[in-house]
């Protein structure tokens, strides 16, 4: 009786399932019907696969199978994995590109894509062009490159000379007014720019200021009878006090013993540049803000303008017996040494020369004043250095044309390492003065490691 109760139990729940599943048969046999106008030949194929693997487990689920046999179990099982397997291996149909997905990028590009022949540019009649080959830059044209991206920009050009031209009339208005005991010379404008050897930028400019000496009461002493012992600076001495005692020059007040002081003088100067004169009247007078540097050993003006950022250094300056002497004393206890200064002569001399042959040696400085521009470990070497390597190697060199400025420039490089490695760079108008002199060891050392690489290969220092 249980048996029977229990067989009839299985009847009514196989025909309860039958009947739904008998029902999901009928929904697949309408899909697959109109499968192929809504999907197509090769969508209705697969959707054909998949309901048959789905009909036969629904036909061996309402099948009666005999529980006494586990042979037909583990059949049954077995087909059930393999029909699973046949709806996973399915290959799906390929989608649909979208016009908005052709513009995403791709995350992984395992293989290149061959182009359609009939793709958008057949379409357009759009020709096809093959990308030119790319051609490496000789060393010759990267300088001629480099050296047109030089330029200043035309507006400072112009300003920056008209500028530090009435910050320099209103400073000599004042001197006048304030010291006129002082015979200062007239103030005039000194640097790069002028000289037409200025790159990237107007940034600085030097203000002269002549101290005029009346030669029958100082004279000149070279550095090398002093004990500093260096050709480079020079010390003025004041003579015949016993003929013309202290007081006969205005400048006897700035003596340190019996030397004028450059020490003294600039300190006087500072303090006039910092707490005498109206700077914030001046600069609303010319448009601009002027604030001097007051931590600073040399006399220097901050200028703040609309469209350029100045600096302004002035110097005190003494013109006796051909020498140029700048006050500008080295550091430590002696105070009385003024610096030779022969920037005058290498930029006359680099000019000559250059009209002689028609050289490319001022394009040279430029390009080389621009590396030590843009590279910090090699900013003190822009300048004076630079104009009398060249100098020098035009003693030797013979073509300076442009179409030699690669070579040139070669021969610079190597120049310069050579004299980093010594320590010694002569200067061209006095072989006596050591150029590096004034730079510490671990500059040097490292100077020379940045141009001793680049001698293998020079582009580098043009990035």
């Amino acid at each position: 009786m249980a048996a029977f109760w229990q067989q009839r139990g299985r009847r009514q729940e196989s025909g309860g399932l039958g009947a739904v599943l008998d029902g999901l048969g009928s929904v697949f046999d309408v899909l697959l019907a109109n499968a192929r106008l809504v999907l197509g030949v090769s969508g209705a194929a697969v959707l054909a696969i998949a309901t048959l693997a789905v009909k036969r487990l629904i036909d061996r689920a309402t099948s009666p199978r005999d529980e006494g046999d586990p042979k037909a179990e583990q059949k049954s099982l077995e087909e059930s994995w393999q029909d699973l397997a046949l709806i996973k291996t399915t290959p799906k149909p390929p989608k649909k590109q979208r016009r908005e997905d052709l513009s995403e990028p791709l995350l992984s590009p395992a293989r290149p894509l061959v182009p359609d022949p009939r793709g958008f540019s057949a379409s357009l009649g759009a020709p096809q062009v093959k990308p030119s080959p790319l051609r490496c830059l000789t060393l010759q044209e990267k300088l001629l490159s480099h050296s047109s991206q030089l330029a200043v920009p035309e507006i400072q050009v112009s300003l920056v000379p008209q500028l530090a031209r009435s910050i320099c009339t209103q400073l000599q208005n004042f001197l006048r007014s304030k010291c006129p005991e002082l015979p200062f010379g007239r103030l005039f404008l000194s640097g790069a720019l002028l000289d037409g050897l200025e790159v990237l930028a107007a940034d600085h400019i030097h203000l002269m200021l002549p101290v005029v000496l009346d030669a029958g009461l100082w004279s000149l002493i070279s550095g090398e009878d002093t004990v500093v012992r260096s050709p480079q600076y020079w010390m003025i001495k004041r003579i015949d006090l016993g003929y013309f005692p202290r007081g006969c020059s205005p400048w006897d007040r700035f003596m340190v013993g019996r030397y004028l002081s450059s020490s003294v003088i600039n300190e006087t100067l500072h303090k006039l540049l910092v707490a005498s004169i109206n700077w914030p009247a001046i600069g609303g007078l010319l448009g601009c803000a002027i604030h001097p540097v007051v931590a600073s050993r040399e006399l220097k003006l901050e200028v703040k303008h609309d469209q350029v950022d100045l600096s302004i250094t002035l110097f005190p300056v003494v013109e006796m017996e051909d020498k140029v002497l700048l006050a500008v004393p080295p550091e430590g206890l002696v105070e009385n040494l003024w610096l030779e200064s022969f920037y005058r002569a290498e930029v006359s001399r680099v000019k000559e020369l250059d009209t002689a042959d028609a050289g490319a040696r001022q394009l040279c400085l430029r390009i080389l004043n621009s590396i030590c521009k843009s590279q910090p470990s090699l900013h003190k070497l822009g300048g004076s250095p630079m104009a009398h390597v060249i100098l020098h190697l035009s003693d030797t060199a013979v073509d300076w044309a442009e179409e030699s400025l690669a070579d040139r420039f070669q021969q610079l490089l190597e120049e310069l390492v050579a004299s980093l490695e010594k320590g010694v760079l002569p200067c061209y108008f006095n072989p006596k003065i050591n150029l590096f002199s004034r730079l510490l060891e671990e500059e040097i050392d490292e100077m020379g490691f940045v141009l001793y690489r680049a001698i293998s290969e020079p582009e580098v220092l043009l990035k």
